[in-house]
């Protein structure tokens, strides 16, 4: 399994070792960090971590994750250390697509945008990855499209 996503998988078994001892781990939770996983991916699709891009990161998930600041800093860690080798989504992207309505799954493809687009620069790599999350949570290439120039002319 590729580096980035052992970290993020050790990072899933810590919390849900930690919450299951308290009390069980909500799906909310869990999808939640599945979707800041994804935003690290888009985060390092470009191979290049800019300050912009991380500060797009820490908005998006306070703004739209019910994340605990002491787990967005233990993310933007991940992000920051742990090399780019995504060979599967599909752990994440089956989490989104249990509990999100089509809605919810626009808003994450609109907040990988917020992303990809924060640097001024959108990279081939980070458009790519973000059409391949959107087909694997079912968003349809229309849908991914608006989305795509909603953020964009957001920013412009």
């Amino acid at each position: 399994m590729p580096v980035m996503f052992e970290s993020i998988k050790q990072f899933f078994d810590k919390k849900l070792v930690c919450v299951e001892e308290e009390q069980p781990l909500s799906n909310t939770f869990r999808t939640d960090l599945a979707c800041a996983a994804l935003l690290i991916e888009v985060i390092n699709s470009d191979q290049k971590l800019e300050e912009q891009e991380t500060e797009a990161f820490l908005a998006v998930l306070k703004e739209n994750l019910n994340i605990s600041n002491e787990d967005i800093d233990e993310l933007v860690e991940l992000a920051q250390t742990q090399a780019k080798e995504a060979t599967s989504l599909y752990e994440f992207t089956r989490l989104i697509n249990d509990d999100y309505d089509y809605k919810q799954k626009i808003g994450l493809i609109e907040n990988m945008w917020r992303i990809a687009f924060s640097d001024n620069n959108l990279d081939k790599y980070e458009d790519h990855l973000i059409r391949k999350i959107s087909d694997l949570i079912y968003v349809s290439h229309s849908d991914f499209i608006k989305a795509k120039l909603k953020v964009r002319d957001a920013i412009d």
